[in-house]
């Protein structure tokens, strides 16, 4: 039978903080009351090691895991998409753990902890994205042989256009993934207790070993592992919550429900400011978070990269269609994991962390059993290197591939140099990546922040592909002119207006593809380029 939150003052006893009786004096402690705090004491330090035992063994685990992919590495194809190999079901796990990733596993349970189970509605508009996404991007990256996603930018427009969108793509997914490595420096240093430009450090060292040796092989593989472990590790903390509360879920559900805890969807519609400037409702779910999708999923070389790596169009869409299911249910699960935390700390009269990014990764370092805390503390560093190392290697594909190869000059043993610079660009990014995650410690809630900092872009990379599938006329300068009023429009609305960032994706792209169509009347010519 569950057992509810310790009062505050035994919580004060077990962590060896002063309590009331202290407050009167040691005298009141016997001898036999000070050996059971000295033993109390042990047990808690055992268990601690316990779970850091279990962490350190993972780690390393996973982390051969991963090195063990650079046998049978001899070109860019093998290194940035796995020599195509990967079976459909495995690159669909691959792509929700990079679309989850630590920003869903810290940032959304505290989402529902403040709010209620409004976030889902925008997972509804991921569905219609995939949808669109399978139908009008994936013949046409299929189409050929491509690396990445701007090569197609290339052959529909020409190279000033690849480099922009490629250009485009760096800043923006540097700036999300270093929010994501700053979200598990969180982890780190509850876990370690280190401070937050340490555990910065530690974890992206940690993920560079077996990125650098494995390529995307190994990010699709430890996404598999790791993925499946933090989704069973939610589910152990969801009932271990439910255990705390006297009543279990009738309870949670009775109080949350009282509280608008439960509540998802959303209706209200007024075509003004204050409509625009709430962040979840179902249609700017719907409609932004389509559009959000469809610019992440079918723009952004993370994801398009994963995409590109299976073995053909036919097994490539059904990775896409069924990632949603799990997205679906990941999401739904970290909101429950959120709601059942706000009724406990309700029930037991505590005081919430200042940072409610910080709220499931406590409870689980502080309340799972001896040893599954542990496990799932290191699955939830692990979810984390490894979407990082995805994040790496796109990087170091986009830079080598759509920056670099243009430039080179012709001649010499080109696979072997490039995979030697793709490698060097793997470190160099990491440096990038540990930087911004350290300024990223002031930028608020990390998934609301990964999020915002993609939206601003993302539109502007959607609308040019737009253009590029969608249209014959539009030539480059038409494009790159649409573009650059589509950054201006973004940026207005992103400073100057209240318009939530879940609307900000279809703004950027809708005036980029407005205006680049409009420009392509007044080019002087209309170039023919194969897509």
């Amino acid at each position: 039978m569950g057992q509810g939150p310790r009062p505050a003052a035994a919580s004060q006893a077990a962590s060896g903080s002063r309590g009331p009786a202290q407050a009167k004096g040691l005298p009141h402690y016997t001898g036999v009351s000070l050996r059971h705090i000295t033993r109390v004491l042990e047990c808690a330090s055992r268990m601690r090691f316990v779970d850091l035992a279990v962490i350190f063994v993972y780690l390393i685990a996973i982390t051969w895991f991963g090195a063990r992919f650079r046998k049978g590495q001899t070109s860019l194809s093998d290194y940035f998409l796995g020599g195509r190999k990967a079976p459909w079901w495995a690159i669909s796990l691959s792509i929700v753990s990079a679309e989850t990733s630590t920003l869903t596993i810290v940032g959304t349970p505290g989402l529902s902890f403040a709010g209620n189970l409004g976030f889902l509605q925008i997972v509804f508009g991921y569905l219609l994205a995939r949808v669109v996404i399978s139908l009008l991007f994936l013949p046409l990256y299929f189409r050929g042989s491509m690396f990445t996603a701007y090569e197609l930018m290339r052959r529909r427009f020409g190279e000033r256009i690849r480099r922009l969108t490629a250009s485009i793509f760096l800043v923006t997914r540097a700036l999300a993934e270093g929010v994501r490595v700053f979200a598990i420096s969180l982890v780190v240093s509850i876990v370690l207790g280190t401070g937050d430009v340490a555990s910065i450090i530690l974890i992206v060292c940690l993920t560079l070993f077996y990125t650098f040796e494995g390529g995307m092989t190994a990010v699709i593989w430890t996404d598999v592992v790791q993925m499946c472990l933090y989704v069973v590790g939610a589910g152990v903390s969801l009932f271990t919550i439910l255990a705390k509360v006297p009543g279990g879920w009738a309870h949670v559900a009775a109080v949350a429900g009282q509280a608008g805890k439960l509540q998802i969807f959303d209706f209200r519609f007024a075509p003004a400011m204050p409509f625009f400037a709430r962040t979840y409702t179902f249609w700017s779910g719907l409609v932004g978070g389509c559009f959000l999708t469809m610019a992440s999923h079918g723009t952004d070389q993370l994801m398009v990269q994963r995409l590109l790596s299976a073995r053909d169009e036919a097994q490539s869409r059904l990775a896409l269609l069924s990632s949603w299911l799990v997205i679906f249910f990941q999401f739904s699960l970290f909101l429950a994991i959120g709601v059942a935390l706000y009724v406990y700390y309700q029930d037991a009269h505590m005081v919430a962390p200042r940072s409610l990014d910080r709220i499931y990764p406590e409870f689980v370092w502080r309340h799972l059993p001896v040893g599954v805390a542990g496990l799932v503390t290191a699955a939830i560093l692990a979810a984390a290197m490894a979407n990082l190392s995805a994040a790496l290697n796109a990087l170091a594909s986009t830079t080598v591939i759509d920056l670099w190869r243009p430039m080179r000059k012709p001649g010499g043993d080109r696979d072997a140099g490039d995979l030697k610079l793709a490698r060097g660009m793997t470190v160099a990014w990491c440096v990038v990546l540990v930087a911004i995650g350290m300024f990223a410690r002031h930028w608020g809630s990390v998934l609301e922040s990964g999020l915002s900092i993609a939206s601003i872009t993302l539109g502007l990379l959607l609308g040019v592909f737009l253009l590029g599938a969608l249209t014959k006329r539009v030539g480059e300068g038409a494009a790159i002119a649409g573009l650059l009023a589509g950054l201006a429009a973004i940026l207005f609305v992103r400073f100057r207006t209240p318009i939530a960032w879940t609307w900000w994706v279809l703004i950027g792209s809708a005036v980029t593809f407005a205006a680049g169509y409009g420009a392509s009347f007044f080019q002087s010519s209309t170039p023919e380029r194969s897509t």
